[in-house]
């Protein structure tokens, strides 16, 4: 037994990597760090420079929306916690970071992410500040701070109560020389820095301004006394440059603070306290050596600092961020203004940022904040990403039946949306359009001027993603074996009577006919995939559009159209086109009408520089599923398919129903159990009649 455990021991230890502890935790001399300086000047870069930089560092790509231009960040792609539909939100959030970066004014300001609940300000906080431990460890994003050793301890020429002392604010060893040579240095680094990133236009300036913390300055003004002067012996004797790396559990250049119980706030959270095991040897409460400077923006400095819901701070701390976003000065108990380095992001909801724009006392931090919207998703596609990163087979041992987490996620949708009824659009079609889809009569700047109608869709709307996931999670740990849609929607409606941020009687009637609304979408879904199964030819329908189309465009210019057997050419195949036209009740009168909007429609994908395909349009979409349908109904009746309480089926019958379900499981992603459910279910829809679509 001893053995196996030795054996496992070694196992482990084999894999711990020494040489990169050794990487990470690196100690140069002074003189060395200097020397590395003027090679990578990227070393003194500020706390926003290394943030842009990391972004940056991910690689970028440009999309266009509503025909204005956005750049899309690959950061925010982050495989453990990506962000989903965020893109105008996100770069706001980088413009602002970029801004800071070059020194153009937003780094004295505090990056307020403001939203309603479940929206992702937090987890836009947390992926900058996973994504800063990450790059710290790289070579392109490492940084360094410093030690005193062999600091003087005892006799009269004591300076400090043992030999090592780590900056506590972690600052740039670069301030240890005097600000005066200090800036010259800097014009030399930057000409350097500038030479290497030759061809980037947005190259940023290197600073390196304010002085050492209180205590740091006292150990160099008594040994620069001890040493007569001479700052060289002062920092080759006594000063250690060691590699960093940023992380929020060690408190290394990542802070976050939070509200208490206003009995229980202490301002010397923020800037630190005294120490009062050392305040008997130093004498005195004013000596920073018997100053604990360990507050949040003491362990932020050089990093960045998340405020969360910042605006139920008490006032006093909010006072504290004044100086420390105007000036990048904190000022701690006892002591003078002490210098900063510091990403400052808050975030709260929408009453806290009511209450703060209606407080005149507060008009200071208003003018020093800059807000950045952070909505819920108002894109259904990209809400079902959202919830799919949760809910997938790697994560889930259940079976998840097709549409469940698609139709959730339309629920979430509709609840954010208000009704349109002036263009008597329905909130499913609206739903659609949001998310990119074309419908007739919509152009991309209809949609863009729907958008700015209803500003307020997405920030004083709906439910949040968290309601979903709770419910989704109910049905999951309720069933052992699969859910499906059904399951959850009913779910949601039933849990509407029992949420904490659900009181309003109207607000919970309308998420109730949003459900229903989601459940007919559902029906559509459900109806269009049983009869693509009945098919069975997943092409079928892609050729029979390009054959409409081939028609319809010969129609339209009056030209011959070729036979794909004979060759020849021949007129527009009309009882071909009016087959499909009829599936969706366009009169023959109206024919050329809706050939004209169809060709149109293709023409305005083309100069949006989208492809068309055979379920762009919904219309037509609709008329070919409807025509594929009737051209092979007769392989089995729909009404069939329902056989619960049937005692005896046919067996050519149950042949037919078994071959479908299994298209269904192998094509669709159902198990056999979802299948059923579901031709069951359509089965009762048709049982009842409802032929018509």
């Amino acid at each position: 037994m001893t053995e196996q455990k030795q054996s496992r021991l070694a196992v482990v230890a084999g894999n711990f990597d020494k040489q990169e502890f050794e990487v990470q935790n690196e100690e140069i001399s002074f003189e060395k760090y200097l020397e590395e300086v003027y090679k990578n000047p990227a070393l003194i870069r500020s706390a926003y420079q290394r943030l842009w930089d990391m972004i940056k560092s991910h690689g970028t790509s440009e999309f266009k929306k509503y025909r204005k231009t956005f750049v899309h960040y690959n950061f925010f792609d982050d495989l453990d916690c990506p962000i989903f539909g965020l893109e105008e939100t996100l770069n706001e959030l980088c413009q602002f970071i970029r801004g800071a970066a070059g020194g153009y004014g937003t780094e004295k300001r505090v990056l307020l992410l403001h939203g309603p609940v479940g929206s992702a300000k937090s987890t836009i906080c947390r992926v900058i500040k996973k994504g800063l431990e990450r790059y710290s460890e790289t070579q392109e994003g490492k940084w360094y701070s410093f030690k005193w050793v062999d600091l003087p301890t005892g006799g009269d020429d004591g300076i400090y109560t043992s030999k090592e002392d780590a900056c506590p604010m972690h600052e740039d060893p670069l301030k240890l020389i005097p600000q005066n040579i200090r800036n010259d240095m800097l014009v030399e680094l930057n000409e350097i820095w500038v030479d290497q990133n030759k061809g980037d236009e947005r190259i940023y300036s290197l600073k390196a301004d304010g002085n050492l913390d209180p205590r740091c300055q006292l150990f160099m003004d008594k040994l620069l006394k001890k040493y007569k002067g001479d700052w060289h012996q002062v920092v080759h004797n006594h000063i250690v440059v060691v590699r960093k790396t940023y992380s929020e559990s060690r408190r290394m250049g990542i802070a976050t603070f939070q509200p208490k119980d206003e009995k229980n706030q202490d301002a010397t959270e923020l800037t630190g306290d005294i120490n009062y095991a050392k305040l008997p040897h130093f004498g005195t409460d004013s000596d920073p050596r018997a100053f604990n400077f360990d507050g949040e923006f003491c362990v932020g400095n050089r990093g960045v600092i998340e405020f969360i819901e910042m605006l139920k701070l008490a006032q006093e701390f909010l006072y504290d961020l004044l100086g420390a976003s105007q000036e990048r000065q904190i000022k701690p108990k006892k002591f003078a203004q002490v210098d900063v380095d510091l990403v400052l992001i808050g975030h709260t909801n929408n009453p806290e940022y009511e209450k703060l724009k209606g407080n005149l006392s507060m008009e200071a931090l208003r003018d020093r904040t800059v807000r950045v919207d952070v909505p819920y998703l108002l894109s259904w596609s990209e809400e079902q990403k959202v919830l799919e990163q949760d809910y997938n087979p790697q994560k889930i041992r259940q079976h998840i039946a097709p549409h469940t987490i698609q139709i959730a996620a339309l629920w979430s949708i509709l609840t954010r949306l208000e009704n349109d009824n002036e263009n008597k659009l329905s909130l499913v079609d609206k739903a659609k359009l949001y998310d990119g889809a074309s419908l007739s009569g919509w152009t991309e700047d209809s949609v863009k001027e729907m958008r700015a109608k209803f500003p307020e869709e997405g920030m004083t709307t709906g439910i949040s993603a968290r309601y979903v996931q709770d419910k989704i999670s109910n049905c999951l740990s309720s069933r052992t074996d699969y859910i499906n849609p059904f399951m959850v929607l009913n779910e949601l409606k039933e849990g509407l009577n029992h949420s904490s941020l659900i009181s309003d009687a109207e607000d919970k009637a309308y998420f109730s006919t949003c459900v229903d609304l989601a459940q007919k979408e559902l029906d559509e879904i459900l109806k269009a995939e049983v009869q693509k199964a009945l098919v069975g030819d997943e092409d079928a329908i892609k050729r029979l559009c390009s054959n409409y189309i081939d028609n319809l465009m010969a129609y339209i210019n009056d030209v011959k159209v070729q036979n794909p057997f004979t060759n020849a050419d021949q007129e527009p195949d009309e009882r071909l086109m009016r087959s499909i036209e009829e599936k969706i009740e366009i009169p023959e009168q109206n024919a050329d009408d809706f050939r004209r909007e169809i060709a149109a429609f293709m023409g305005n994908l083309s100069h949006e520089e989208k492809t068309f395909h055979w379920d762009s349009n919904p219309l037509l979409k609709k008329a070919l599923e409807r025509k594929l349908f009737e051209d092979t109904k007769d392989h089995i009746k729909l009404s069939a398919l329902h056989t619960t309480g049937a005692s005896v089926v046919d067996e050519d019958l149950q042949a037919k129903i078994d071959a479908v379900k299994q298209r269904l499981v192998e094509n669709y992603g159902y198990n056999q159990q979802s299948a059923t459910d579901i031709l069951d279910y359509v089965g009762s829809i048709f049982s009842r009649g409802d032929t018509a679509e």
